[in-house]
């Protein structure tokens, strides 16, 4: 993968703000740091995620780059980042992506 489009990838994750309706328990460091380690996977294959806000128990998330597009993106996020973010962050019950 070209250095260049992680790095852009990388950038746009940084710079969205999370939105957090305060009723959640889920830790934010907590999340953002499971979400660090699910990220090196979704950038292999020229993607990422986005934290775009929490709601109570459920973790919303935008898919961006090749991962936006994918046609195997739901299962992507039901099997892969929902299971991990359940294991790894108390108070996830749920992981929307848009």
């Amino acid at each position: 993968m070209d250095g260049a489009v992680e790095g852009s990838i990388i950038e746009i994750g940084s710079v969205i703000p999370v939105v957090k309706d305060g009723e959640s328990d889920i830790d934010r460091d907590e999340l953002m740091s499971a979400l660090d380690y699910i990220r090196p996977a979704l950038q292999a294959d020229g993607g990422d995620v986005v934290l775009e806000g929490v709601v109570g128990g459920t973790v919303n998330l935008q898919l961006v780059g090749a991962c936006g597009g994918c046609p195997i993106s739901e299962t992507t996020v039901t099997a892969g980042i929902e299971r991990i973010l359940k294991d790894r962050v108390p108070g996830v019950k749920r992981v929307l992506a848009s």
